[in-house]
């Protein structure tokens, strides 16, 4: 079940959403002002804001503002403010989609739905280009590497390796293959006595004295251990 938090201080509006939501199978929080929706976004987790512009205490795109430096929650402004001036600024600021009062239930989900729909897509789209094990997670996009969240700087051949590693998580991988596989940039042969280096060099960078990480098997094989 999706969770959506609605910011609006119209009780009439409010207690219509509650029971529309409730049949839609959302789960609905609510806060009636700018500060009580800043508690909520700080402490919870909602796939989707719906916000109201015009709140007792503030404007409701600092909602939005904010929320969008925490994480990239989808966000749908629900207010009045119908001018082509306001809708241009909100969606400008981030916001997913910008409807007008009054509107009409079902074009309302179907419109949340569509924002949910992106949002999945477009995280599970991030998720198949990132692998991660224990602390240290590889960006295959970008090709860095962090620990820990902090970035770590690998060479070409050692983020080769790395990625090979995490790719057959579980999996024995001989040096051989290894070795077949890291030719460098400029065609030079990487030898054994090199590869073990770089396995050295990339333990180290990771923390992984202890083969938490990388395991090696009697010194021919390696594998990643992905728990």
């Amino acid at each position: 079940m999706k969770k959506i938090l609605l910011v609006e201080d119209n009780n009439t509006i409010i207690m219509g959403l509650k029971y529309l939501f409730e049949k839609e199978n959302f789960i609905l929080d609510t806060s009636k002002n700018v500060e009580d929706a800043l508690k909520n976004i700080r402490e919870n987790y909602y796939d989707l804001c719906l916000i109201d512009i015009s709140l007792p205490d503030g404007d409701g795109r600092d909602i939005c503002k904010k929320i969008k430096e925490i994480e990239d929650t989808a966000v749908i402004f629900l207010t009045a403010k119908d001018d082509e001036k306001d809708i241009v600024k909100g969606l400008d600021m981030g916001a997913d989609d910008y409807i007008t009062k009054p509107f009409r239930n079902m074009e309302l989900i179907s419109r949340i739905n569509s924002v949910l729909r992106r949002y999945e897509k477009s995280t599970k789209e991030k998720n198949q280009n990132i692998i991660k094990v224990k602390d240290v997670e590889i960006n295959l996009d970008s090709a860095k590497v962090y620990l820990k969240n902090e970035e770590v700087s690998f060479t070409s051949l050692e983020y080769k390796i790395l990625v090979m590693l995490f790719k057959n998580l579980g999996k024995l991988i001989s040096r051989e293959k290894i070795l077949d596989n890291i030719w460098d940039i400029a065609g030079n042969f990487v030898n054994d006595n090199t590869l073990t280096v770089y396995i050295k060099r990339i333990r180290e960078k990771l923390k992984d004295e202890d083969g938490k990480i990388i395991k090696t098997v009697r010194g021919l094989r390696l594998y990643c251990r992905g728990k």
